[in-house]
């Protein structure tokens, strides 16, 4: 289904692995459908708007999946289609009447100002308990922890933050800032650091080991030349989450709370933009929409 091709055309217009990968994950489970539903072999040149229709129609009442799931996996598969469209693959898009389905427009989720707390509180724990047991090896723990809170303190991307040099900071005890070269989009942005985010730095950087390249996220140990993995971070994330009794914590539930902690601080949205490296206030502006921990709280107050 020229998903390969396709990859290689994302990976061309400077979309992050991350993207890239969840491009593939979604096309790769229309093909599986496809070709169950059909008997025969998936081309671009053989799917019809009926087969984007009946897809959408399992996914809603077969896999029961959510409003949010289908839609993107029709957007995959409507990106796939414009680009094979002007690759001249096919002569006309068939995702192109097929509807999105309707959904109230929810906010990100977040970590609550409690549940930042837990998080510190588990991240200073497990350094302290690592200084203990593990003298020769507690580093790790130190970059784990500095790691997750410069990402709480920053709001950039996973692949923005691995992708930084020691180059793209300047810290002193009062100031500091780190430079992304290669944002969403290709598009460069400054962001200034606040203490939390100098100190967790400056913590890791006191016991950064010396490798052959000058990444500032390297690896501790024996785990490889020394360069960090995507994957090998969100393990580190999803740990940390669980010491702090928070169920599947990732990279970009922190992006949202550093956002939303902009937000409820009284920053603007402009400003709030121009830090998340977004291109369009329209996206920025998921920070003022009420997520469902929100809904929760407002019918709660009802009986309070």
């Amino acid at each position: 289904m020229e998903i390969q091709n396709f990859r290689n055309y994302l990976i061309s217009q400077d979309r992050s692995p991350l993207t890239v990968k969840g491009y593939e994950h979604d096309l790769n489970h229309f093909e599986r459908w496809y070709e169950k539903s059909n008997n025969e072999t998936c081309t671009l040149a053989a799917i019809t708007p009926t087969d984007i229709r009946s897809y959408r129609q399992f996914m809603l009442n077969t896999e029961r999946r959510k409003a949010s799931t289908v839609n993107r996996r029709l957007a995959a598969l409507s990106a796939l289609m414009t680009w094979a469209v002007q690759q001249k693959l096919i002569e006309t898009d068939p995702t192109r009447d097929v509807r999105s389905v309707p959904q109230v427009s929810a906010g990100p989720k977040y970590l609550d100002k409690k549940q930042q707390y837990a998080l510190q509180r588990a991240i200073e724990k497990d350094l302290q308990l690592s200084k203990l047991r593990y003298p020769k090896r507690w580093r790790g723990r130190q970059r784990d922890g500095s790691l997750v809170l410069f990402l709480l303190h920053t709001g950039l991307r996973l692949q923005e933050v691995l992708d930084l040099h020691l180059t793209d900071v300047q810290v002193t005890d009062r100031k500091g800032w780190v430079l992304v070269r290669q944002g969403k989009g290709g598009k460069q942005r400054t962001i200034p650091l606040n203490a939390e985010a100098r100190k967790a730095l400056q913590e890791w950087l006191g016991v950064r080991p010396l490798v052959h390249h000058d990444f500032i996220w390297v690896a501790v140990e024996n785990e490889g030349d020394g360069a960090l993995s995507c994957r090998s971070v969100q393990r580190v994330i999803m740990r940390i989450g669980q010491d702090a009794g928070l169920d599947l914590l990732t990279p970009h539930m922190l992006r949202h709370t550093f956002g939303k902690n902009l937000i409820d601080s009284g920053v603007g949205l402009e400003k709030v933009a121009a830090l998340l490296g977004h291109s369009s206030l329209n996206t920025t502006r998921i920070y003022i929409t009420p997520n469902q921990n929100d809904l929760e709280m407002a019918v709660n107050s009802l009986i309070d």
